[in-house]
């Protein structure tokens, strides 16, 4: 029973690679010419918050079955209890294309070697990748992000599927005290440049905010809930990777760290944050509305 069970979870996290093979071996002549590159191609490390990986989107290139394999390996990059908000995010923020106006890109050949299947839209950046490209959580660098009622959102984002995240660092924030305080509470946060704002810096201190090492056990533990709570959208196969190799990078180098100058409303309820440490970014910007940066590695 024990190994049917382990065998059931295999092929389930195995469905998006499966079905990312497939989806290469239906492609004609001309769809590969147009989204098909080697997989040491530069494009293949890109992400940005709103961008086409090529200029053939969804609903207008693809056939109506490569369409819906293309949406179910979005789908399947995500946990059951998120995926369903998370396509109506894409459906809402893409506009009247909804997921059809996103683009994808297939590097390597699966199969045969290295692979990495991305998909690209507004507020969107996702990675299949088998594990192909070796030490990075998600493939490589990810977005998401939403923008539920307008570009402007109100303090407490309505409607916003993320938000719920920033309400959970804020937790982290509400145990500190007031010498911790004003070491985790700065001015502005990081510029966003595409592929530059998720660079990691490899360094262990020196970092923005304040130190994981300088907060008790107590912090400690309610700062990792955070790390789970942020990666609960995700499947848990690359949620547990994630984590994992931030763990591997040593949980007490993180930093941690609040906007004050970029929050809605002033009501105190900090919506920029971001957890850094030598080898990961998890940067949360959710003024005027939510953008987040996230890039987990082995190594820098």
């Amino acid at each position: 029973m024990a190994a049917q069970r382990a065998e059931t979870v295999a092929i389930k996290k195995a469905q998006p690679e499966t079905l990312v093979a497939t989806l290469y071996k239906s492609l004609t002549e001309e769809q590969r010419k147009a989204v098909v590159f080697p997989f040491d191609h530069p494009l293949r490390s890109k992400v940005d918050n709103n961008w086409h990986i090529t200029d053939k989107t969804v609903s207008q290139f693809f056939t109506a079955d490569q369409q819906a394999m293309i949406r179910e390996i979005f789908v399947d990059l995500h946990s059951p209890q998120y995926a369903e908000k998370v396509m109506q995010q894409v459906e809402h923020d893409a506009g009247k294309e909804g997921f059809g106006g996103s683009s994808i890109a297939l590097f390597g050949e699966p199969g045969k070697g290295k692979f990495e299947f991305v998909l690209t839209g507004r507020h969107v950046t996702r990675r299949c990748d088998g594990d192909s490209v070796e030490g990075a959580a998600f493939g490589g660098p990810i977005f998401y992000g939403h923008a539920a009622q307008g570009f402007n959102e109100k303090p407490d984002h309505p409607g916003n599927i993320y938000w719920y995240q920033a309400l959970r660092a804020n937790e982290v924030f509400k145990m500190l005290d007031g010498k911790q305080r004003a070491m985790a509470l700065l001015g502005d946060g990081r510029e966003e440049k595409g592929t530059d704002t998720v660079k990691l810096t490899g360094r262990k201190t020196g970092l923005p905010g304040i130190p994981v090492s300088a907060l008790s056990r107590d912090q400690k533990k309610e700062v990792r809930k955070v790390m789970a709570d942020v990666l609960a959208p995700f499947r848990e196969a690359d949620a547990d990777e994630a984590l994992k190799l931030v763990e591997a990078n040593g949980f007490d180098n993180l930093h941690m760290s609040f906007y004050k100058n970029q929050d809605i409303g002033n009501d105190g309820v900090w919506d920029v944050w971001q957890i850094e440490g030598p080898a990961m970014l998890w940067y949360f910007r959710g003024e005027p509305h939510v953008h987040t940066w996230v890039h987990i590695r082995e190594q820098a």
